[in-house]
């Protein structure tokens, strides 16, 4: 079942999805490749971040904790991507490329999404469809963490209820360093 552009599976891995993502991107790395030599850099990193990366970033709030396999479809493309912007070697390391280029990976990309998305509800209680799902967590004694706005987690007995937006974005947001939530 396809929702707003989200392929749903049977068991909600979004392997499916990522299929579809990747396959999308692809599509837009091999066109992108095959007039590089002619672009400068600046032009195909701003290709890429146009055409391929909002569509890694478009409801990737869903997939955090889907399996691996699933975040490593979308990681490939994404350093196929990196590769062919800077012009770099197949089989060279993704991660100075990422530095060079400013980019995170997916998987962290994920966690930037539900952290920007619990800051927004945080401070501003909006939208208003998920503000209700995060409670500022309430103190009963003075203790030196208490001083680090957090929010509550709900307990959950399944590590699949565990992805629910509810418990994913408390988790994230509480595992932010004090530095950064401030």
């Amino acid at each position: 079942m396809k929702v707003l552009g989200v392929v749903l599976d049977h068991c909600l891995s979004f392997s499916r999805h990522a299929t579809s993502v990747a396959r999308a991107c692809n599509y837009h790395v091999q066109a992108i490749r095959h007039v590089r030599h002619f672009l400068t850099t600046e032009l195909a990193l701003t290709l890429a971040c146009s055409l391929i990366l909002p569509r890694l970033d478009y409801c990737n709030a869903v997939l955090h904790g889907a399996p691996a396999s699933s975040i490593q479809k979308l990681q490939r493309m994404q350093n196929t991507a990196a590769r062919v912007v800077l012009q770099s070697a197949r089989r060279s390391p993704s991660q100075p490329l990422f530095q060079q280029l400013h980019w995170l990976p997916v998987r962290q990309r994920i966690d930037y999404k539900l952290a920007a998305l619990a800051y927004k509800i945080h401070h501003t209680s909006t939208p208003v469809y998920l503000s209700r799902h995060i409670q500022p967590r309430t103190v009963t004694c003075r203790l030196r963490c208490s001083a680090t706005p957090r929010v509550c987690k709900p307990i959950t007995r399944t590590n699949f209820a565990d992805r629910a937006f509810r418990c994913s974005a408390p988790a994230v947001w509480n595992s932010l360093t004090a530095d950064i939530i401030e």
